[in-house]
């Protein structure tokens, strides 16, 4: 078993910037890849980045591709998301995933967060 806990989100303006990040406990971290995702109201829920064990190879989806960057640091068995450069499109709950490989797929992710709500203003 894998927990994983999100936290930073909350309100910003667009143009603005929050980090969030996931805490993991349990199993051994290094032997998961991590994913964010997104689900805004009323749509099914998206990709947003990925990043594989080492943390040396990274996917985003084209829409945040440029203005988000996911990072993990294996010591502290954190994944972190920089969001920058918001735009109100992009408010939504945030969940972190663990599974075996850095995917889009969503039901490759065996583990997952509870969620933390990003809302972007105009």
């Amino acid at each position: 078993q894998v927990q994983l806990v999100e936290s930073g989100g909350g309100l910003v303006q667009a143009g603005g910037s929050l980090r969030l990040s996931c805490a993991a406990s349990g199993r051994t971290f290094t032997n998961y890849a991590l994913g964010w995702f997104r689900q805004a109201p009323g749509k099914e829920r998206e990709f947003v980045a990925a990043i594989n064990r080492s943390g040396i190879s990274t996917l985003y989806a084209d829409s945040v591709k440029g203005r988000f960057t996911i990072s993990r640091d294996n010591a502290k068995t954190t994944v972190y998301l920089q969001m920058n450069s918001l735009k109100p499109e992009d408010t939504a709950v945030y969940y972190c995933a663990a599974g075996s490989f850095a995917v889009v797929t969503t039901a490759l992710y065996g583990y997952w967060g509870q969620g933390t709500q990003v809302t972007v203003s105009s």
